[in-house]
């Protein structure tokens, strides 16, 4: 299958008149629910962009801890959920706190369920890893998420496979010059 280029694209997009631009736009609105949530946190802003972050919330949350019946703990649609929420809404800081919470439920699973696999604390700790990654480059992230993030670690005390001992390393790279600046 032949995959247009986007050279192409622009050249055959350039010979489109407005209304067929128009139209375009439109119909590829109506096909693809990634295109109309990328193209509402456009142009309707942040409110768009709140529903959004609570969907995403609460489908994460729902792979741990649904309303009804147990989590099926499906890592990757969560982590597909994050993702989406980014490449849509280009919200750093939302972005983040999701990741978070994302680590804080699995966190909250192990503590409730019992202790999963290797696999599975790997996932929390490379999240984990980012998020305190992006504290260390912005010290408005490092003040907004310093305490969840020790929560986290505070919460992981007794869990297997070393998740609590790694967490608390991720944890102390935490820059300590933005808590001596307060």
């Amino acid at each position: 299958m032949s995959k247009l280029k986007l050279s192409n694209l622009k050249k055959e997009l350039i010979q489109l008149n407005q209304k067929e631009l128009i139209d375009l736009v439109f119909e590829i609105f109506k096909q693809n629910k990634d295109v109309q949530l990328f193209l509402s946190n456009k142009f309707l802003g942040e409110e768009a962009i709140i529903d959004l972050y609570v969907q995403t919330k609460k489908k994460i949350k729902d792979e741990f801890f649904p309303e009804r019946g147990f989590g099926k703990l499906r890592i990757g649609e969560a982590k597909k959920e994050i993702s989406n929420f980014k490449k849509l809404s280009s919200d750093e800081e939302r972005t983040l706190d999701l990741m978070l919470f994302f680590v804080e439920l699995g966190t909250k699973f192990t503590n409730t369920y019992g202790d999963i696999d290797s696999r599975f604390y790997n996932s929390m700790l490379s999240m984990y890893d980012k998020v305190v990654f992006e504290c260390n480059k912005n010290e408005q992230y490092h003040t907004i998420f310093k305490e969840r993030l020790y929560s986290v670690v505070q919460n992981s005390s007794g869990i297997g496979w070393g998740y609590h001992d790694t967490l608390s390393e991720i944890y102390y790279t935490l820059d300590l010059e933005f808590d001596e600046e307060d």
